[in-house]
C-alpha cells in the first residue's frame, strides 16, 4: 500500500472527559469513572481515525493529561507534590515540571490497560506512542543523578520495559517522540541515538522517532518565527538518524520552513511526513496533501512515504481536529490514484 495515513500520536479529548481547548486539560472525571472514561475516549479516537480512512490507527494518547507525564507518573523516583518551575526546551518556556528524587524504578505498566483494549477494538495497524528519553529529562528537574545524560538513559529503560511490554500486547508501531532532538542537535549524535537504541533494545515490531517544531501553541509559534526562512538546522541529526537502528523517523512538511530535500539524508529510513498542519484551523484539501507528497517523492522513494501530521492535535477543537483526520483520509486515497 502506497502513503500509508496514521497520525502523530494525540487527539483533542470529549469535553465530558477533560477541558476542551488545552494542552494540559484538567479531568472532569474521577477514580472509576474516570478510568471508564477514558477507555471510552480510546474508542471513540479510534473510530474516527476508521472511519477517515487511517490505515495505522493509535489511542489518541486519550488516557494522558500531557504526553510526558504520562508515563513519567508511573514512575517511582519523581516527586510530583513540589514541583517547581523550570526553562524547558532550551527555555523556550517555562513549566512546573516534576523533581526526580531517587533512582528510577517504574511502579508497574503504563499503558497496558488503553492499548490492549486498542487492540481488542480495532483490525488495523496499531501504533502507540511514548516520550523519548532526552525529551523526559527535558521535562523534570533532577535532584539525584546530578547527570542529565545519565537521568536519560535511566529513563531508556524503563522505557523499555514498556514497550517490550506493549509490543506483547499485540502493537505494531512503537513510537517514540523526541521534540527536545532539534533543541539540543549536537547532543543527538554524542549520545540521543544511543539512548534511543537503549528505549527500542529486543523489540521486533516497528520503531519510529517523532521530530517536531511542536504543538500549534503560541510559544511554539514565536519561537519558528524567530528561526528564519529556512530551517535547515535538521542536517546536523538527520545523516546520525539514517545510521541508527530506528525504522521509522516523523518530521514536519506541510507549511513547514524545513527544506524537503534535506529527507534525502533520511536514506533507508520510511519516513512520516507531516502534510497536515496542527498550527492552523485551516482544513486541508485532499489537493494540498497530494501537492505536499509529490513534492517530498522527489527526495523520498514513495514507498517509503507514511502520510501523517506535523504533529499531535491535542490542543485543537475536535471539530477542526475531526475534519483534518477526514482530509488527511482523502487526500492518501487522491495520492494513490494519482501516483500508482
Amino acid at each position: 500500500m502506497l502513503f500509508p495515513a496514521t497520525i502523530a500520536g494525540s487527539l483533542p479529548k470529549p469535553s465530558w472527559l477533560a477541558e476542551p481547548d488545552r494542552l494540559w486539560p484538567q479531568w472532569r472525571l474521577q477514580g472509576a469513572d474516570l478510568a471508564q472514561g477514558k477507555l471510552d475516549a480510546t474508542l471513540v479516537a479510534i473510530k474516527l481515525q476508521e472511519d477517515a480512512g487511517l490505515d495505522i490507527v493509535c489511542d489518541g494518547e486519550q488516557s494522558r493529561q500531557h504526553f510526558v507525564h504520562g508515563f513519567v507518573e508511573f514512575v517511582d523516583g519523581i516527586d510530583f507534590a513540589h514541583k517547581v518551575e523550570m526553562g524547558i526546551r532550551g527555555d523556550r518556556y517555562k513549566a512546573m515540571v516534576p523533581v526526580v528524587r531517587g533512582a528510577l524504578k517504574l511502579k508497574g505498566r503504563v499503558h497496558q490497560a488503553e492499548a490492549r483494549f486498542a487492540r481488542a477494538h480495532t483490525q488495523r495497524k496499531l501504533k502507540m506512542t511514548l516520550p523519548g528519553p532526552m525529551t523526559i529529562s527535558d521535562t523534570v528537574a533532577d535532584e539525584h543523578y546530578g547527570d542529565k545524560v545519565k537521568m536519560a538513559f535511566a529513563f531508556a529503560d524503563l522505557l523499555n520495559q514498556e514497550a517490550r511490554a506493549l509490543e506483547a500486547d499485540g502493537v505494531d508501531v512503537i513510537q517514540f517522540d523526541e521534540p527536545a532532538f532539534n533543541v539540543f542537535m549536537s547532543e543527538v549524535p554524542s549520545w540521543g541515538i544511543e539512548a534511543l537504541h537503549r528505549a527500542i533494545e529486543g523489540l521486533t515490531c516497528t520503531t519510529a522517532v517523532h521530530i517536531c517544531y511542536g504543538y500549534g501553541i503560541k510559544a511554539n509559534i514565536d519561537w519558528k518565527n524567530s528561526l528564519g526562512n529556512e530551517w535547515k538546522q535538521y542536517e546536523e541529526i538527520f545523516p546520525a538518524l539514517a545510521r541508527s537502528r530506528i525504522g521509522q523517523v516523523s518530521i514536519e512538511a506541510i507549511n513547514s520552513r524545513v527544506p524537503l530535500k534535506l529527507m534525502s539524508l533520511l536514506e533507508g529510513k520510511d519516513v512520516l511526513i507531516g502534510v497536515i498542519d496542527v498550527a492552523t484551523d485551516t482544513v486541508e484539501t485532499p489537493e494540498q496533501i497530494v501537492q505536499v507528497i509529490g513534492e517530498v517523492m522527489k527526495f523520498v522513494p514513495k514507498e517509503r512515504i507514511v502520510a501523517c501530521t506535523n504533529c499531535g492535535m491535542a490542543p485543537m477543537h475536535r471539530d477542526v481536529a475531526n475534519a483534518k483526520l477526514v482530509a488527511l483520509g482523502q487526500g492518501v486515497a487522491l495520492a494513490r490514484k494519482k501516483f500508482a
